[in-house]
């Protein structure tokens, strides 16, 4: 990863910022905060703070996904943003395209997850030491090639949509850890975060933002 780290030059993409949070959409091939060594030091967070310099890191999401982010823009909002995420008050909501017709239109999969320590990044299934994790999807569209699926995760373990999609047999397309064959020869990993709810710090009300799929 260190080598080939190419990280896009899209403009920062607003969606949304107020005197509390700040909504961005993330562009695929951009890690969210930086790596270990100078060439990983361009990252969302980064670009945020060059604009918003008291913006302060609440979620991640993985380098190869796109989509949704909050970023907080006040002490009191990482705190009660941070503590929905912790308690899962959140809603995730994300698109993927998947390899091979994914039957059937709806689902959840519940397989624990941990780290796969021999070959990191990866994480497994291990139903000994895995950590819980649960994932609903919705077929939206299929054919015999691929399938764009809905997935709203109700857990937030590091690559728990790959692995879980991994596990149906259909992982999604382009995904450089864990598709194989002509399901990796895509030009990037085929996952969005495209709508997130939560309560605004500022009076608790229910907030939604969303940002369309690319793909």
């Amino acid at each position: 990863m260190s080598s080939d780290y190419n990280p896009p030059s899209d403009p920062l993409d607003v969606i949304h910022s107020d005197h509390e949070i700040l909504i961005v959409n993330k562009p695929a091939g951009l890690l969210s905060v930086p790596g270990k060594g100078p060439h990983l030091a361009d990252c969302l967070i980064a670009r945020v703070q060059e604009a918003f310099p008291q913006a302060l890191l609440i979620h991640r999401l993985d380098r190869d996904t796109s989509g949704v982010m909050v970023f907080a823009l006040t002490p009191h909002a990482q705190r009660h943003i941070g503590l929905q995420f912790e308690k899962r008050y959140t809603k995730k909501t994300y698109v993927a395209r998947v390899w091979g017709k994914l039957e059937p239109k709806t689902g959840t999969v519940d397989l624990p997850l941990i780290v796969d320590w021999e070959n990191r990044p990866l994480q497994k299934v291990c139903h000994e030491t895995g950590k819980s994790a649960q994932t609903d999807w919705r077929v939206l569209r299929s054919d015999s090639v691929e399938s764009r699926v809905r997935l709203m995760p109700k857990t937030g373990r590091s690559h728990q949509l790959r692995v879980h999609m991994l596990s149906l047999g259909h992982p999604i397309l382009g995904d450089p850890f864990y598709a194989t064959g002509e399901a990796l020869n895509y030009p990037r990993l085929m996952l969005h975060s495209e709508e997130l709810r939560l309560r605004h710090p500022d009076g608790g009300e229910g907030v939604r933002y969303r940002a369309k799929a690319p793909f």
